[in-house]
């Protein structure tokens, strides 16, 4: 008897942690945002791909939610300022249920920033960021450029100091 309760064991284990990730589509573009393509020419590409994604959960059978692939590409865009459409991409569904499970779209691209959208996003060209041992980002925060100046002639001063 033991060994067939680790086999269901096993099965149950395995249809916990199984999921089906359907590719949805292609595309050379796509945006939800309104782009005037008349001043293309000042857009860039960005050298990163970006994912965007929207779930919902599933309760037993019952869905709390509907996952909107308008979302995920919102989600995507709106991780990189100035970007209105991503570009060479790609759509996916991703399914997962097992009693609590989740369903979601998932949206990857390059961005095309509108570099006009991108500096008016900013609250200043200046920031300072903040890193932890590892050299990982921990925050970081927009300065004048008064105050940029002066953390900078501090930091080298005191790294000069060192040497």
């Amino acid at each position: 008897m033991k060994p067939v309760l680790k086999r269901f064991g096993v099965i149950l284990f395995l249809l916990w942690f199984s999921g089906c990730t359907t590719r949805l589509v292609d595309f050379t573009m796509i945006s939800t945002k309104n782009i005037d393509l008349s001043r293309s020419a000042d857009f860039r590409r960005a050298q990163q791909r970006v994912k965007g994604k929207d779930e919902a959960m599933i309760i037993i059978f019952i869905p709390t939610g509907v996952p909107n692939m308008k979302e995920a590409i919102d989600h995507a865009l709106e991780s990189v300022p100035g970007a209105v459409a991503l570009v060479d991409g790609v759509v996916y569904q991703e399914a997962f249920w097992f009693i609590i499970g989740t369903s979601s779209y998932v949206v990857e691209g390059t961005p095309i920033i509108d570099t006009t959208l991108a500096s008016a996003e900013l609250e200043s060209p200046f920031m300072v960021a903040r890193l932890d041992r590892r050299g990982k980002v921990k925050d970081f925060q927009y300065v004048s450029g008064e105050e940029f100046a002066a953390l900078q002639k501090k930091y080298i001063s005191k790294n000069q100091m060192k040497l």
